[in-house]
This record gives C-alpha cells, sequence and structure tokens, in this order.
C-alpha cells in the first residue's frame, strides 16, 4: 500500500504545531501508521541544516545561502525519510515543505520563484503532497501568538511587512494549486479549524 503526503503549511503563530498533532492522532485512529515531520528538518543532517538556518547568533545567513540551505535540507528529507516512508504504506505530515520556500524565499525575499521552481524540480522530482493544508491568518494576529510563545528564532525576527508578503504568497500559491491546498482561516476557533481538517481529511480517506 502507498502512502500519503500531508503538509501543513502557514506563517508564523498559526498553529501547526497543534493541529499536526491533531491530524495524526486521528489517522492513528483509524489503524493509519503516521510520521510527524519538519522543514526544515527531519533528519540527522537536515536538523543540523536547521541549526544554521535558525540561529540568531554568530555569522549572517546570506538570503541565498538560506535558499540554497532549505533545499539542501529538504533532499536530506526527502531520500532519507519522506520517500521511504511513504513507500512503506504509511501517511507522512510534514510540518512545511517547499511551498514555504516560495512564499518565504520567493515573496518574502523576493527570489525570483520561477529560478526556486526550477530548484524544487531538481530536489523533488515528481514529489508533490497529496494534500496541503493551509492555515491562514493576517500577519498581526500571526507573529502577536509567536510572540506569546516565549523565545523566537531567526525567521521570526522579520519586520511585518515581510508575513504580509509571505501570507500573500501562500494565499497566490493556493489559488494556483487548487487540486491539493485547502485554505483554512486559522484566526478561527480550534474547535472550527479542526473541523475543517476533519472534513479534508476524510475526503482524502475516501
Amino acid at each position: 500500500m502507498t502512502g500519503k503526503f500531508i503538509t501543513i503549511e502557514g506563517s508564523e503563530g498559526v498553529g501547526k504545531s497543534t493541529n499536526i498533532e491533531f491530524i495524526s492522532n486521528y489517522l492513528k485512529s483509524k489503524d493509519i501508521t503516521t510520521i510527524e515531520t519538519r522543514e526544515p528538518g527531519g533528519t540527522k543532517t537536515a536538523e543540523e541544516i536547521r541549526r544554521v538556518l535558525l540561529n540568531t547568533e554568530g555569522e549572517t545567513v546570506p538570503e541565498i545561502a538560506e535558499l540554497l540551505l532549505f533545499f539542501a535540507a529538504r533532499s536530506f528529507h526527502i531520500e532519507n525519510l519522506i520517500k521511504p516512508a511513504i513507500n512503506q504504506g504509511h501517511y507522512v505530515i510534514c510540518d512545511r515543505f517547499s511551498d514555504a520556500t516560495i512564499a518565504y524565499q520567493g515573496y518574502g525575499r523576493g527570489f525570483d520563484v520561477k529560478d526556486i521552481n526550477i530548484i524544487a524540480a531538481w530536489v523533488q522530482k515528481k514529489l508533490q503532497p497529496d494534500l496541503t493544508i493551509l492555515l491562514d491568518a493576517p500577519a498581526e494576529i500571526g507573529m502577536q501568538r509567536a510572540k506569546n510563545r516565549g523565545s523566537i528564532d531567526r525567521m521570526e525576527t522579520e519586520d511585518i511587512s515581510f508575513y504580509e508578503r509571505v501570507r500573500q504568497g501562500y494565499l497566490e500559491l493556493a489559488n494556483e494549486h487548487k487540486d491539493r491546498f485547502v485554505v483554512i482561516d486559522a484566526s478561527q476557533s480550534l474547535k472550527l479549524v479542526q473541523a475543517e481538517i476533519l472534513f479534508h481529511l476524510d475526503r482524502l480517506l475516501e
């Protein structure tokens, strides 16, 4: 049995971690083996790259290096965790994937999305999520929630306009890829968010 690849996207403070746990528990209740993972990260080497990317101290990370490091980590992640798990019939639930790179480094940083897509094609080959859940909320709400959590990493220290561009990028991606994207209003109550998630999970399981 071939597994499925589910990605959870969204900017800071939209509730990705909480809802990934919710999704995993729901699938397990259906006797489906799940693997929860994240980007950047997911494997030993990819997690080491993550530490470089999110570190707020030491040497400055150039924007082009940031972009390439995300894809380097993704390559380890795909080949050593995601593909093997899917081939074994597992459901992989990933906190962000290549859509995040387009939203953050493309729309946020200003890199040409066409160039990002070329790199993505080299790294991912034909791998695409079966379902992408975009948890969407105004940038101000998300960043306030992120700050309320406590310590923040390097990717959470940008000006609010950066996260507004990221949000717009995500919404444009969702509009371009309606076959796999669903957009859920993350500013509403958790109960309503999770009711919508269940609806789309059940459709995937049909």
